[in-house]
């Protein structure tokens, strides 16, 4: 299935089309493989950090609280066991990793397909540049409004200067990211996505 890509100029206008060979879509396999890199990207940026004491952590308990025998009570020989009111924790959650480790060439399908599903759905563009002279907020809105894509939107460029990202760091759901960076979940995460030439053809070779 090939497919053309409307390229706009900056005040929204069509200026031409890029056509999208039959190798750079794919429609057909791939679908676990976005399942498999979007549940791995999810688990990566987990924190991980919860953590409870086990009976060895937790203060106090270094004393008998009564004696073995002649009490009535069940023996005890701490007031920090995990069935005492402030002791342990039995099997509580510790700081650990939760990344899961996804094979290259299945990365790559998984953007691939992700990337087919956002054409297929005419909901990728391409700029012909993507620049702020002035690093105003009201220059990338502008730019946003022209070409119809102001909300919810992934910008894909081939670098990031400090006038872009300055221009649309105000920017509610507006994204920029590196041809050389950007991934299956964020592909799908956004409504529209939004190419200049460059990162265009980069991106290109990624998935070529």
């Amino acid at each position: 299935m090939s497919a053309k890509i409307d390229i706009f100029d900056t005040n929204g206008n069509v200026t031409g089309s890029y056509e999208l060979k039959d190798e750079y879509i794919e429609l057909e396999k791939g679908a676990q493989a976005v399942h498999d890199v979007v549940t791995a990207y999810l688990c990566g940026i987990r924190a991980g950090t919860a953590s409870t004491k086990t009976r060895s952590e937790v203060s106090g308990g270094g004393a008998k609280p009564f004696k073995q025998k002649g009490t009535g009570r069940a023996r005890a020989g701490s007031n920090r066991s995990p069935i005492w009111r402030h002791g342990g924790v039995i099997f509580g959650p510790k700081p650990r990793s939760f990344a899961k480790k996804v094979n290259k060439k299945v990365k790559k399908l998984a953007l691939k397909r992700s990337f087919s599903e956002r054409v297929k759905e005419n909901s990728v563009f391409i700029v012909e540049k993507f620049e702020f002279q002035d690093a105003k907020t009201k220059s990338a809105v502008t730019l946003m409004k022209n070409l119809k894509v102001e909300k919810n939107s992934l910008v894909i460029l081939g670098t990031i200067a400090a006038n872009e990202k300055k221009a649309t760091s105000n920017i509610k759901k507006l994204v920029l990211e590196k041809s050389s960076d950007v991934n299956a979940y964020q592909m799908l995460l956004y409504d529209k996505v939004l190419f200049t030439k460059e990162s265009f053809e980069d991106f290109l070779k990624r998935i070529a």
